[in-house]
């Protein structure tokens, strides 16, 4: 659909929609840049705080992917005001706030909607530094693949909408969202990554075809190193998946080849629509144990996954 927009020739824009990237960046001198996106999405968990707070995470996370600071956020609400209390719409914003003022940034205003669902987003406004930009076509071949937080949100939001979820999995995964990828994006800086994406509704597979896209190269994935919460797994078997899921699947057929071994519920997770996912780094063989220390010293258990390679761009192997 992107693509029958007429394309933007300003110089300064320096990141667009050519790569599906996950902000625009737009320079205002040599060494400083505005990053930009917006995000926002339907309820999914039932606490209208977590919500808000979940939805800000998600929206900064975009921000972070690029290597950016986040400075100002505006609030998208839409609220059926007449169905619902308005001390819910409250609890959303406070939760919404919280997050932002953890990241060290400020809410400036927003807009408000009557609308039959709730919805609550933002849209951000960060600094970045133009010489440093890291993009989700920067991939190398030989780069590793580290994630940084484990895959399954979108079936465990949907077990908890099906009352399936057990209360360990409810919790587990609203802190999982609920945490900023502020401190994985630090360390991705640190060490200096080629690439990297935040894992949010084309699951690990699909925001990883935009990387091998971008970058012309192809990808490998040993699916038993990825991280996955707890129980999904044995949701996915049971058929407790997310419409946005199985489109995911759909949407990659030509261009995984799987390893026969590969089930179909790991194959389910693999391509599991995220909600405020980790971040998905490429990052040089020579420079990973770096990372995985960085990352750790500040609270991230990142995962080596797989690494790019050489060979037909926006195909990925997925291994045992």
């Amino acid at each position: 659909m992107l693509r029958h927009l007429p394309p933007a020739i300003d110089p300064n824009l320096l990141v667009g929609i050519n790569t599906a990237d996950d902000a625009g960046v737009y320079r205002l001198s040599a060494e400083l840049a505005l990053v930009q996106t917006v995000d926002f999405f339907t309820p999914v968990v039932d606490d209208p705080y977590w919500f808000g707070a979940i939805a800000a995470a998600n929206a900064l996370s975009d921000i972070y992917a690029m290597g950016g600071k986040p400075l100002t956020a505006l609030n998208i609400v839409g609220f059926p005001a007449s169905t619902l209390p308005l001390d819910v719409l409250a609890e959303i914003l406070r939760g919404g706030a919280d997050k932002v003022r953890e990241a060290g940034a400020t809410i400036v205003g927003g807009h408000t909607v009557d609308d039959d669902e709730p919805k609550f987003g933002l849209a951000v406004t960060g600094l970045i530094d133009p010489r440093h930009i890291i993009v989700n076509a920067g991939g190398r071949p030989g780069d590793v693949l580290v994630l940084t937080k484990p895959l399954g949100s979108g079936i465990a939001t949907t077990a908890i909408k099906r009352g399936v979820a057990t209360d360990q999995l409810r919790d587990t995964v609203t802190a999982l969202m609920a945490t900023l990828n502020r401190a994985a994006s630090e360390a991705m800086l640190e060490v200096g990554a080629n690439a990297a994406t935040d894992i949010t509704g084309f699951g690990l597979l699909g925001h990883l075809a935009e990387m091998t896209a971008g970058s012309g190269i192809a990808a490998t994935v040993s699916a038993g190193s990825v991280p996955i919460l707890e129980g999904v797994l044995e949701l996915a078997g049971q058929d407790v998946v997310p419409g946005g899921t199985r489109r995911n699947l759909e949407r990659l057929e030509g261009r995984l080849a799987w390893d026969p071994s590969i089930s179909e519920p790991l194959r389910l997770v693999l391509a599991d629509a995220q909600t405020s996912g980790g971040l998905l780094i490429a990052v040089p063989e020579a420079s990973a144990a770096r990372l995985l220390a960085a990352l750790l010293q500040r609270g991230v258990q990142g995962s080596v996954i797989g690494r790019l390679h050489d060979g037909p761009p926006n195909t990925i192997s997925v291994i045992p």
